[in-house]
């Protein structure tokens, strides 16, 4: 527990500074923390970090994080998606190239990762923006998820007796996730309260609540392929927390999601 809480001590200190920041350095914050998340797919996989197809997959998810104005250099009718395709077909071209040795279901995990990875990191940076709004908007959704998952626990301890997920994660509870959803729906409506966001106070509350739910599904959905490889961390740069998608699972899965809803 000691080791637990110094290293979240030491990582809020380093986030929170970034976050505040914002700008270039967030930006490169964020590729980096791509990088060790898309690794940790790698090496649950069983891939060598230095190969072909890791580089490949590597770059597939820089290009997704990057901020679109990134690839303005592009001739017009070039974007980070073509980009994105054409290390893509390059991946397919080296299966071929192997023999099959990196297989088509190979490929598949590596595409579908770094886009998993690539779009939670990248509206990650844009969440945050460049003004004083994007600030706000960060900060209530960071809210929302740290109070679901601080709820979700204490409710579950307190109360939990219906498993939520039992083939899955095992330590859920439907009594801590409802509890969760509820503690940070207050604690996210009276934050746009004061802080507005993008749409009515009514709107917003619900909006919350969603995005409560989404985080739980995100936390479960890297639960599920951590099960599906048989470890119990996806890595272990964060003593205590694990790996970077065990700290960031809930926020890479909502991060996209607020965007669909117009909050960025």
């Amino acid at each position: 527990m000691r080791q637990r809480v110094i290293t979240a001590i030491v990582a809020l200190c380093v986030f929170i500074p970034l976050v505040i920041i914002g700008g270039l350095p967030l930006q490169i914050f964020a590729l980096i923390l791509g990088c060790i998340g898309i690794s940790e797919v790698f090496v649950m996989k069983k891939k060598l970090l230095v190969s072909p197809e890791a580089t490949l997959g590597l770059l597939m998810t820089l290009t997704v994080i990057a901020p679109n104005k990134w690839f303005a250099f592009l001739p017009g009718n070039i974007s980070s998606v073509n980009v994105f395709y054409f290390l893509a077909a390059l991946l397919l071209m080296y299966m071929v190239a192997s023999k099959n040795r990196f297989s088509f279901d190979d490929a598949g995990v590596f595409v579908l990762s770094s886009l998993y990875v690539g779009m939670g990191f990248h509206y990650f940076i844009a969440a945050r923006g460049d003004n004083f709004d994007g600030l706000m908007t960060l900060a209530y959704i960071l809210i929302v998820i740290w109070t679901t998952d601080t709820g979700a626990y204490l409710f579950g301890r307190k109360f939990g007796k219906n498993k939520l997920a039992p083939h899955i994660s095992p330590n859920k509870t439907w009594e801590g996730s409802i509890g969760g959803t509820l503690m940070a729906t207050l604690l996210g409506s009276v934050f746009v309260y004061f802080f507005p966001q993008n749409h009515s106070f009514p709107i917003m509350i619900l909006i919350t609540l969603i995005l409560s739910v989404f985080g739980q599904c995100g936390d479960l959905v890297e639960s599920a392929f951590k099960r599906f490889y048989g470890v119990k961390d996806s890595g272990r740069i964060l003593p205590g927390h694990g790996g970077i998608l065990d700290r960031f699972d809930s926020l890479i899965f909502v991060w996209p999601i607020m965007h669909l809803f117009g909050l960025m």
